[in-house]
């Protein structure tokens, strides 16, 4: 069965950074493509990120291209969102999802909140 497990999320002035985490579980992590996808409140899920299993193509939405940083650490069967310059409106619940540009399955989620 698939387990996915955010976290990282936290409060912090826009301008800040922040990292978040997602361990991985009951699945090839090492051969499986994977994606960060978030949602705003009162918003519709929206896909941010993805990475192929070897890390060798990385996909950006408009949004946060240039300010987020994708990775993995295979061995750990960890997937990372460096996220710098946060701004207000990347204020979300922040989930991992196994898969390219995929949406489920996904974890329970990591709530950010960035003040102005």
């Amino acid at each position: 069965e698939v387990h996915l497990a955010e976290s990282g999320g936290a409060w912090v002035h826009s301008g800040e950074s922040l990292r978040l985490s997602c361990q991985a579980s009951g699945f090839m992590f090492s051969a499986s493509s994977m994606s960060w996808v978030r949602q705003r409140p009162g918003k519709e899920l929206e896909w941010i990120s993805s990475m192929t299993a070897g890390g060798g193509n990385i996909f950006y939405d408009d949004s946060v291209r240039g300010r987020f940083t994708i990775s993995r650490d295979n061995a750990k069967a960890t997937l990372y969102l460096q996220m710098t310059s946060l701004q207000p409106s990347d204020t979300a619940m922040y989930y991992c999802a196994k898969g390219l540009r995929s949406y489920v399955p996904r974890g329970q989620g990591t709530f950010v909140t960035v003040a102005s």
